[in-house]
């Protein structure tokens, strides 16, 4: 199972949301450089970078900042927040990002998302954002009634062969992660789905693990130190 710490950007620095809320950030570090550097000295190879402003504008805003830490030696980046537009993608592809997350897209443009599969085969992920079932989009403030399972299954069907799913309610919470929702998903899909939102302790990661976890995306855990994140890699091996 891969371990994957997340920094989330809002204005340049380095932030955390509480269950996806603008108005309830925290800041843990203004240097988004230093803490890619501390997350790769821990011995992480992968970042999942999320541009907050460019979820809530629809449009990457802190390019800058996601170059700084696309700058640091030893470990690539996943990009997701406020890529709706083949320009966008084919900017942070060029800039050598080893993956785009997609997630308004996957619901108001499933064609745009086509296109990227097709250009960029196995470099396309899609978060799947879940508040009580139901996606939401546009930085998780818009609902939608479309089930986590319907927005999976037509993505599949485009050709996308990497989930994220997330609990908003979870996220930054510092509970758990929402269990049963992330093993039904997976047992309905055949393609790798990681998880996000929530998870607090190690003994949580085993059963993500145990329940077919590709990944976990980390967050507020690693900052506080409620997780050390060079013995969660250690034990999980990515």
């Amino acid at each position: 199972m891969d371990i994957i710490p997340a920094i989330d950007l809002r204005g340049g620095v380095c932030v955390r949301l509480y269950q996806g809320d603008y108005d309830r950030e925290e800041v843990f570090d203004r240097d988004p450089c230093a803490v890619a550097r501390r997350w790769r000295d821990c011995g992480a190879r992968l970042l999942h970078v999320v541009d907050l402003d460019g979820a809530a504008q629809g449009r990457l805003v802190n390019r800058d900042a996601i170059l700084a830490v696309r700058s640091v030696d030893g470990v690539g980046i996943e990009v997701g927040g406020g890529i709706r537009s083949s320009e966008d993608a084919d900017w942070l592809m060029g800039q050598g990002i080893e993956r785009v997350v997609l997630g308004t897209a996957a619901v108001e443009d499933p064609g745009l998302v086509a296109i990227l599969v097709r250009a960029y085969p196995d470099a396309v992920a899609v978060s799947l954002d879940a508040r009580d079932g139901y996606v939401t989009t546009h930085g998780w403030v818009v609902g939608t009634g479309l089930r986590v399972a319907e927005l999976c299954k037509a993505m599949r069907d485009a050709g996308v062969s990497r989930f994220i799913y997330t609990d908003v309610c979870r996220d930054g919470t510092m509970t758990e992660p929402n269990f049963d929702a992330f093993e039904e998903l997976v047992r309905s899909v055949d393609v790798p789905v990681v998880a996000a939102g929530g998870i607090a302790s190690l003994e949580q990661l085993r059963r993500l693990s145990d329940v077919g976890a590709a990944g976990a995306i980390l967050g507020k855990a690693i900052y506080v130190g409620s997780i050390d994140l060079r013995e969660a890699l250690v034990e999980f091996g990515g």
